[in-house]
């Protein structure tokens, strides 16, 4: 089996036994560690993943080809992963990583009509489906565990809360939302602090439940919603934010992207940026996650972003790095998904569901074994807009957290 080489090379702790799709056993071990079996139901597998596991490996899973015979597609990919972070990758699945990265630019090549098509393939999905796994406010994007006790909606209040404050939003502001999503930080933003907000994305679905949602909170006329691309919306406004969307500008748009951004913000005003990046050198996107979940998605590397933002003149205010945060947040999801798995699957079918299994299952594995990990990024335009030091952050979220438990407690008593 072809494929035992690059196993070979891997396996630095932990037991695992490959049983090839002619029943024959491979056994890898190192240093004591977990104990796994797999197998392969399919003989092309045995030189397929040789030559490129990073994609055959999802679609074999997808495919009922490659199983998992004493655990779960996590624990594998977690062994894996773990492995990899330690032994590094076989030479050729760093050959065809590098070959790839030449043509990470054509691949994220993302004009207005593009990005549109790319948006409908993962959010204009059945709104049933985000419902298993997502929180009450259906945030699509990393959490912020301020305890490890907090809970996923207890997190993204948290996370919309650090974001608003890093924004310092004042009652009647003008925030501009670049990829709202269902609306959940738009509603948040004009409901607890008085902003007017105006949130774009390129999802119908998610149009329509953001703008059903404002109407149900009598906040239509605060939080508008559009289907509008970034590069159309004109006007200024006092703060931007966009959180997990910057994922889908593509590396061939980014000096336009924040070009965008300067152009829409008042001379006084405050960007914030909240992306998934990566900590180490720039590759391209994994070729599974690229086909079958995020088409034209790139998880850039922060010298990559710095750069762009260097050549539009704002100024970087300040740079966060959220590291386990959205491993948390998607063992979360993945807890959610698997206890209504059967919901899922009569959306849509066996074998979407054991994409998505894939999907949430090597999604964590990169955040906590690899190198993901987010990036807030907070831009301006003039240095002397923000206090000179970060204490503004947490003394805004302990007033305003205390100020909205003081809140709930009135609203439970009466």
């Amino acid at each position: 089996m072809l494929f035992a080489h690059v196993l070979r090379h891997i396996v630095q702790t932990g037991r695992l036994t490959a049983i090839d799709a002619h029943g024959r056993e491979h056994v890898f071990s190192g240093s004591p560690g977990a104990n796994l079996t797999i197998r392969f139901h399919d003989p092309s597998l045995h030189w397929k993943l040789f030559f490129n596991p990073a994609l055959y490996l999802g679609e074999a899973y997808m495919d009922g080809t490659f199983t998992v015979e004493d655990g779960t597609i996590f624990d594998f990919l977690d062994f894996i992963t773990f492995n990899m972070e330690r032994s590094g990758e076989h030479p050729m699945m760093a050959w065809v990583a590098a070959a790839d990265t030449l043509f990470r630019r054509l691949q994220q090549y993302n004009p207005a009509s593009r990005a549109r098509k790319n948006v409908a393939h993962h959010y204009d999905l059945n709104g049933r489906l985000y419902e298993l796994f997502l929180d009450r406010d259906r945030q699509y994007s990393c959490a912020y565990f301020q305890s490890p006790q907090d809970s996923l909606d207890t997190a993204q209040l948290n996370k919309k809360r650090h974001l608003a404050a890093k924004l310092m939003i004042k009652p009647g502001m003008k925030v501009l939302d670049i990829g709202c999503g269902w609306g959940g930080l738009g509603l948040y933003l004009a409901g607890e602090l008085d902003a007017q907000v105006t949130g774009l994305t390129l999802s119908t679905e998610q149009l329509g439940v953001a703008r059903e949602r404002a109407a149900k909170a009598g906040l239509s006329d605060r939080a508008q919603f559009h289907l509008r691309d970034y590069r159309e919306q004109t006007g200024t406004f006092d703060r931007i934010v966009s959180v997990g969307m910057f994922e889908h500008v593509g590396i061939t748009h980014f000096k336009e992207y924040f070009q965008t951004v300067r152009n829409l913000l008042t001379e006084d005003g405050v960007a914030l940026i909240h992306t998934i990046g990566r900590s180490e050198v720039p590759r391209a996107t994994n070729p599974w996650i690229r086909k079958y979940i995020f088409p034209g998605g790139y998880v850039p590397a922060l010298s990559e972003v710095m750069h762009n933002i260097e050549q539009t003149r704002l100024i970087t205010t300040d740079v966060e790095i959220l590291r386990l945060h959205y491993a948390e947040t998607l063992k979360h999801w993945r807890a959610r998904f698997q206890k209504r798995r059967d919901e899922a699957k009569e959306i849509y079918d066996e074998r979407f569901c054991r994409m998505w299994e894939y999907y949430l299952a090597a999604s964590e594995c990169s955040f906590r074994n690899m190198d993901n990990v987010v990036f807030q990024i907070q831009l301006t335009k003039k240095r002397d807009v923000l206090p000179l030091t970060r204490d503004y952050i947490t003394e805004w979220e302990k007033r305003t957290n205390r100020r909205q438990k003081a809140s709930t407690r009135d609203g439970a008593a009466a």
